[in-house]
């Protein structure tokens, strides 16, 4: 399965991907407007006796451009309907930075105070005129043929538009979701044929509510559609990795669920879904994706929770997520989640570790005598999974509890083997740590900068190449810990809180540093001209960060090493 996500580079350094702008929503500009036919508009446009200009503070709402103080050339809405043209002015001797807007009977003329004013105005205006259209056009099809078309039309236009707004995205989206809800009969060709064609917005974009429900009604009902793994993989892909909290879009993770679901449909299913979370969160993984544990372990332990949630209402939440154990490990039926949900959700759930253990092993017993155990082997390498989890991860801290952990695993040869491997993981890591530690860290989310100080002391970090800190709560305070990590060459502080002061001090002391990904943290200018100074970067990410043009300049020109950039949402974009 392909993979996609922010976190693959892309080289901007010479890029001509052309001017961007945001949406505008309001603004101050210049109004004249000019009824005449349009024959002697230019001779009027370039004569001296120039028509009167009024300010006007205008908002671009839905349907039309409207001022805050309806009087004189804007005494009314201008409907973007009536507008039958929109172009930039540019004749000998018109009036500068005009967008010209032609209406029968006459036109507008919109004044900005420079050349990217204007075109942020008529690349705006351009977009809700056309927004408005395709909601008209769609909101009463005919034939679907042409509805298609108008689709792909319009995904075009939202890929293809110098705008950079969520908006731009999402609208078009939007305005699908509306057509499916309000058209329930349309045939199981129709629904593959209008997903396809809207695939290359969902690249980028989580799919709205509305648009969660079809999918998940087209997971159910056609689980072996090619749709679901060349257009669904990427997509949920894509949640998996940016979801910051299902509690505040559900329907993402219904969606999500219903693809598993899916994929276990197919032929083999659980080996397709193995893979694809081994794709997802997977010792091979090029790049670390610290959100996907907790969002694969939220989608399984939902679902499972879902089945019990009568009886959960009428426990107290200590019982219920005991209880969810013992039954997921008891139950047949899970067993497409459990070797997902089991794998991490130990890692995740917050729950009572020696009443876990306890019913764990319990369960775990019973299903070495019990009639299930034909179906139930799978369930069987969860427990075990889980209770060497528990030992490696010192969980279990009472020395007693240990041992039956051990005596549990011991008891067959599954468990035998596993807990045989995870004393010779346990040695390797000692032997490794004495000889200067590993080469590769990721500190899980949620870490904090004591954390990393804590962990740092612990041991030898003296040969440690590539640190990643993404998503964690580390502050510029880590920077601290960070400068006596002397092989330190790729640093990853994606989506934390690390700041100015923290590269500062990078700058002073970790002169060797080639690749450091900021994405998404709050460094500016002040901060990113320190770089300059670090000579040996090759690779660069300051994806959404405030970076601003000059600035991107400049450090181009001092850093001679570096290859690869990533300056996608900053004003150097």
């Amino acid at each position: 399965m392909g993979k996609t996500g922010p976190c693959s580079k892309r080289s901007l350094l010479h890029s001509s991907s052309g001017m961007r702008y945001k949406l505008l929503q309001e603004g101050d500009i210049q109004v004249c407007v000019v009824k005449y036919p349009r024959t002697f508009l230019s001779k009027l446009l370039t004569s001296k006796f120039l028509r009167r200009w009024e300010p006007h503070h205008l908002t671009l709402t839905d349907s039309s451009l409207v001022s805050a103080t309806p009087t004189g050339y804007m005494e009314a809405p201008l409907s973007y309907s009536t507008i039958e043209d929109l172009q930039l002015l540019s004749w000998d001797n018109a009036p500068k930075y005009c967008v010209q807007l032609s209406f029968p009977g006459g036109t507008v003329l919109l004044q900005a105070a420079n050349s990217y004013l204007r075109d942020q105005w008529f690349h705006s205006l351009q977009w809700k005129k056309k927004i408005y259209k395709y909601r008209k056009v769609l909101n009463n099809p005919s034939r679907w043929d042409v509805v298609l078309k108008e689709i792909r039309a319009l995904v075009d236009m939202a890929l293809t538009s110098p705008l950079q707004d969520e908006s731009i995205h999402q609208a078009p989206l939007h305005i699908i979701s509306t057509l499916l809800a309000e058209n329930t009969n349309l045939s199981a060709q129709d629904h593959e044929n209008i997903i396809v064609a809207i695939a290359p917005l969902l690249e980028n974009n989580h799919p709205p509510p509305d648009l969660c429900e079809f999918f998940c009604k087209h997971c159910r009902e056609r689980p072996r559609s090619m749709v679901v793994i060349e257009v669904f993989t990427p997509v949920v892909q894509r949640i998996l990795k940016h979801n910051m909290d299902f509690g505040k879009c559900p329907r993402l993770r219904l969606f999500t669920q219903e693809y598993i679901l899916a994929l276990n449909e197919l032929n083999a299913g659980m080996e397709v879904v193995k893979k694809f979370i081994h794709s997802m969160h997977g010792p091979t993984g090029q790049c670390p994706h610290p959100r996907v544990l907790p969002n694969l372990v939220a989608v399984c332990l939902a679902a499972i929770y879902s089945c019990y949630e009568e009886f959960i209402n009428r426990c107290s939440m200590f019982f219920s997520v005991c209880f969810l154990l013992s039954r997921a490990l008891a139950h047949a039926k899970f067993t497409k989640y459990l070797n997902i949900s089991f794998h991490f959700c130990m890692d995740a759930a917050q729950v009572d570790y020696k009443a876990a253990h306890d019913i764990i092993c319990g369960e775990f017993k019973k299903l070495q005598g019990s009639p299930y155990v034909g179906y139930s082997s799978d369930l069987c390498v969860s427990a075990v999974q889980i209770l060497c989890l528990m030992l490696e991860y010192n969980i279990i801290e009472n020395k007693d509890t240990q041992l039956q952990i051990i005596s549990t695993l011991e008891s067959t040869q599954v468990g035998l083997r596993m807990y045989e491997q995870l004393c010779d993981r346990q040695r390797e890591l000692k032997e490794l740590q004495r000889k200067g530690g590993p080469t590769r860290l990721t500190l899980p989310s949620k870490s904090t900068d004591a954390d990393l100080a804590r962990l740092l002391s612990s041991g030898s970090f003296g040969n440690l190449e590539n640190l990643s800190l993404a998503f964690t709560n580390v502050t510029s305070a880590c920077a601290e810990q960070l400068i006596k990590l002397p092989s330190l060459k790729q640093l990853n502080l994606w989506s934390t809180q690390f700041g100015d002061a923290g590269l500062r001090l990078l700058s002073e002391h970790l002169a060797c540093l080639q690749v450091l990904n900021l994405c998404e943290t709050p460094v500016t200018d002040a901060g990113l001209l320190s770089l300059s100074s670090m000579k040996s970067l090759c690779s660069l990410n300051m994806n959404s960060t405030k970076l601003t043009a000059d600035t991107y300049e400049d450090l181009k020109a001092k850093l001679p090493n570096l290859k690869e950039v990533d300056v996608r949402y900053t004003e150097a974009w």
